[in-house]
Order: C-alpha cells, then structure tokens, then sequence
C-alpha cells in the first residue's frame, strides 16, 4: 500500500507541466491559487521531512505571498520560468524551483535539479529517496573491485 502512494505522487511528479514563464502569468496563477487556498493543501521544502497534514488555508497564503517576494528577488529575470503546475486553472500539482539552485531546470539534463518546493493535493513522500533509492547493490559491487 504505501510503495503504491509513493509511486503514485512520483508519477504526479514526473507529469506533465507547463511552466509560468512570465511574471505576469505568475501573478495570474497566484490568484487562481488563492481562490482555492481552502482546499486541502501540502505544502513540501523538498529535502525536509514531507508534511503530515494540508496546510491552512492562512498558512497557504502567507506561503505565496512569501515566495512569491522571494522568486521576484533572487530570480533577477524578465521572465520568470521557475514555477511549473499540471494544470494553470485548476492545479493540483504545483513545483516551485530555488532561483538559487536551478542547475539545468530547463532543457535536458540526466540529473535535473528538483524543485524547492512543492504544492500539491497529494500528500508528499521523500522525493529524494522515492527518485534516488539507496545504491546498497551498487556500492557492495563497487567494494569487490576497491
């Protein structure tokens, strides 16, 4: 059961996206966000342990105003192209990339960054454990050849 939530939310993870490439879609977006900041939200820092429970819809407002200060400030840009959501009208998947960790966020890449945050109607698992799995096969392989 839990592999199969696990996998489900990186199958939501790895769909697909559009980005909000302009800052003015962004402030769009923001306020189709905030109409629905009452419906049951997660709010993830990716690296930190996933939450247990939907943000309040206060605690999600605070978020997007706070980011939104934050992406405007650190991402020096006449674009944006740094928030990415499944959908624009009605998202339920929503990653939000660190301006300052974006490596190869766009074009192709065999380790892309993740994102810093996400926001999501799916409850979070580890993205980076369910993404990067422990290597304990490979690294035993690697010891008989050391």
């Amino acid at each position: 059961m839990e592999l199969s939530i696990e996998q489900d939310y990186v199958d939501e993870f790895r769909g697909s996206f559009t980005s909000l490439m302009r800052w003015h879609h962004l402030d769009e977006f923001w306020i189709t966000l905030r109409e629905q900041a009452a419906n049951d939200w997660y709010i993830y820092a990716v690296g930190e342990t996933p939450p247990e429970e939907t943000s309040s819809e206060e605690h999600l407002l605070k978020f997007i105003a706070e980011i939104d200060v934050l992406l405007h400030k650190e991402h020096d840009e006449d674009y944006c192209g740094i928030v990415y959501a499944d959908d624009k009208e009605a998202p339920n998947f929503i990653k939000i990339f660190d301006p300052n960790n974006l490596g190869v966020s766009c074009g192709f890449s065999d380790n892309p960054p993740l994102p810093g945050w996400i926001i999501s109607r799916a409850k979070p698992v580890e993205l980076e454990l369910a993404l990067n799995p422990p290597n304990n096969r490979r690294r035993w392989w690697q010891k008989i050849f050391d």
